[in-house]
Formats: C-alpha cells, structure tokens, sequence
C-alpha cells in the first residue's frame, strides 16, 4: 500500500497513456525558470529576489546540500503516515503553506486560489497580513480548511487589535508573527527598478479595509489614495518592537503564538520564555539579512534549546521533498513552504498551486519510505550525515 499522497507519481504515469502530461513540471526546483517566463520583470524580480548580493539566498540552499539522507533497508516502510499534530489538531502531513503578501502580483485570484487549494489538500495555510484580498475574504475561499494568520507588528495598537480581532473572528486558529521584517532589507532587484508593490496598493487589502486603521485616515482610501498607502507604510515598517510587547499579543490573542525569523537558540529559549508556543526558524527565504547564515544551519541548536517546550517549525531555502525530510530530521516539527507555492499559482492559478503541493507531498511521502522510514516521527539527526 502507497501512503497516501505518493500516489500522485502512478496518477501522472497512467495519465501518460491518454497523453497528458502535469500541467508543469514536477521539479520544484525548475518552477523559478518557469515562473520568471510568465511574469512582469517586476513581480518576478520581487518574489524571486533577495536581501544584497543573494548570498543568504544561497547560503539557504547550501545548508541543504551539506546534510546528506542515509537510507536504511528492509524496515517495512512500504504503509507509510505523514499525519501530524500541531498544538492539538491533526493535519495530514508536516507542510504548511508559508505566508506570503501580494499574491495578486503574479496571480488575479491571489490567496484566494491559494487557499481553496489549500484546503482542497487539507493543507493549513498561513495568511500574510501583506494579502492583496481581505481576512473575510481568504476565510470564505478556505472554507473549513486549517488556517493561521501571520501578523506584520503594526505600530498602532488599536489596529494591531482590530486586525487580530478580525483574524480570530474569521476563523484564524494561531497567530504567527514575523519579528525579521520591521523594516525592508536592501534589495538590489527591486530597487533597480524602483518597485515597491505597497506603494502601488498591492498587498494592503487588509489594513485598508481595518475599521481602525480607516478610523486614522482624514479621508478614506477611495478619495486618498496615496495617503492612506503612506499611512500604511509608516504602521508597517521602521519599528523594532521588544521582548517586554509580547504580553500585549497574548492579551489580543488567545490561540497559539508563533515567533518567525528566530535565528539563535537564545532567542529561541526567550521566546519560550516569555511563553509563546512555537518558534519558526527562518531568515525570510533570505530576503533580509545578506550574509547570513542558511536557516538550516540554526534548526539544530534552536530545536535542541527549545526542547519539548514550544512546537519547532522550519521555513527558508525549502524547495523538494528530500529538503523536508532533512529539515523534520534536524529538529522541525512542520515544513514551511514558501516561492515554489507562489510559482505554481503564477502558472497555474489554483490548479498550479494544488499540482505543487501535491508533488511536494509525494516527494516528501517516497523519499521518508525509500530513506527507510514511515512516519516523520522517526526521522532524527542521526538518518543524516554531514558531507
């Protein structure tokens, strides 16, 4: 018996005889050429680029590449689970669906058609308060599926209320907040062009259509526009907020809390702490810090640190299965899935994005049973080696 999503590989293979082939190709690492020949330089340039030179960017693929699987033999992993549990609810496999704003540059349907892919695959999908259609919005195109909202800090706190309000009521089950991004790192592919979605109003559905947000404004954004975008800007970005805030989002939100961007086991042991409930180990897919070391690179010690405290989750340079089992071997509870989500819904709308995290699955469900194993519970630091 196959696991549940590997089928996916027969699926294709029989569709050959009636001559079809996948709607794109089933490598997630080839969907950025793929990507970059159906989008505007600009959207491209935004999704797919990075913080300075890229060296972060790289140095995220490169961690993947130094740790290799070893596979062991003859251990009954022909049925095979990737069922988890995180803070209380089953999902089907260790994969989320990494938050991600301004869909709508590569897309019309935006997370609209991301999250009825989702939910089609029992996928839990992270909202990017950065979304180009609002959290009532996503909440009525997910259904019943799993949701999370991730949350820009915003300056104000009676927004920052109101658009957590918005997110509980909506049926937003735990809070991920992202601490890497008060400001925008230097990216050298959006400045040459001098593009900035969110001074465009990509990406600002969220706040524009916040009662309290509005509530500032003079004017509301269908007469002013550009202030209501500046507005935004100033909420959004230019404040580093402090470990002694995080009371304040345990009073406005009471599922989990999720800390993004941790990348040091001290943070990691504040964050638990300071009693938030999950950790994501990410560097922004390297948009942020140029020079920094690959987010795979910090998942160990993080994990170790953290213990059974608070759930390790794992995001940044993820783009294959085997990348997955790798980074659930070294400590993560849940795989973050990031560009290769979006490339699929720049292909393909919400059929692209479900023939990406379907072949994803697969991927992660064939590579966990041919490494020698049947459920990501069994995977630790010692299925690998360092080479």
């Amino acid at each position: 018996m196959a696991g549940r999503f590997g089928g996916y590989q027969n699926e294709i293979y029989l569709q050959g005889l009636a001559g079809q082939t996948p709607p794109m190709t089933t490598d997630l690492a080839a969907l950025e050429e793929a990507a970059a020949a159906v989008l505007t330089p600009e959207a491209f340039g935004y999704i797919a680029g990075g913080a300075g030179t890229g060296a972060t960017m790289r140095a995220n693929r490169d961690a993947f590449e130094r740790w290799k699987i070893v596979p062991r033999m003859l251990t009954d992993a022909t049925d095979r689970d990737l069922t988890t549990t995180l803070f209380g609810a089953e999902i089907p496999a260790p994969v989320l669906l990494a938050p991600i704003g301004v869909q709508s540059i590569v897309h019309p349907e935006a997370e609209l058609a991301t999250a009825r892919a989702a939910t089609g695959l029992g996928v839990p999908m992270v909202l990017s308060s950065a979304a180009s259609h609002t959290i009532e919005q996503v909440a009525a195109a997910s259904g019943a599926g799993t949701r999370w909202f991730q949350l820009y800090w915003p300056s104000d706190p009676d927004v920052c209320a109101s658009i957590l309000a918005r997110a509980r009521k909506a049926g937003f089950t735990a809070l991920v907040v992202t601490l890497d991004t008060w400001t925008l790192a230097w990216r050298p592919r959006d400045l040459d062009r001098a593009y900035l979605p969110f001074i465009r109003n990509e990406g600002t559905a969220i706040a524009m259509s916040d009662p309290a947000f509005r509530a500032r404004l003079q004017k509301p954004p269908e007469e002013d526009e550009a202030t209501a975008i500046l507005h935004w800007i100033d909420l959004f970005t230019g404040t580093d907020h402090g470990w002694g805030q995080l009371p304040l989002l345990r009073e406005l939100w009471d599922g989990p809390i999720l800390l993004k961007g941790i990348q040091h086991a001290d943070d990691a042991r504040r964050a638990v702490d300071a009693g938030m409930d999950g950790i994501v180990v990410s560097n922004h897919g390297g948009r942020q810090v140029d020079g920094a070391l690959g987010a795979l690179e910090a998942l160990p010690g993080i994990a170790q640190a953290v213990g059974d405290q608070a759930e390790v989750l794992f995001d940044s340079g993820v783009r294959t299965g085997a990348d997955m089992v790798k980074a659930l071997a070294l400590g993560a509870k849940a795989v973050l899935l990031g560009r290769p989500y979006v490339y699929g819904l720049a292909l393909g709308g919400e059929a692209g994005v479900r023939h990406v995290v379907r072949s994803l699955l697969a991927e992660l469900e064939l590579t966990l049973g041919l490494a020698g194993h049947r459920t990501p519970a069994e995977l630790s630091p010692s299925v690998l080696r360092r080479g």
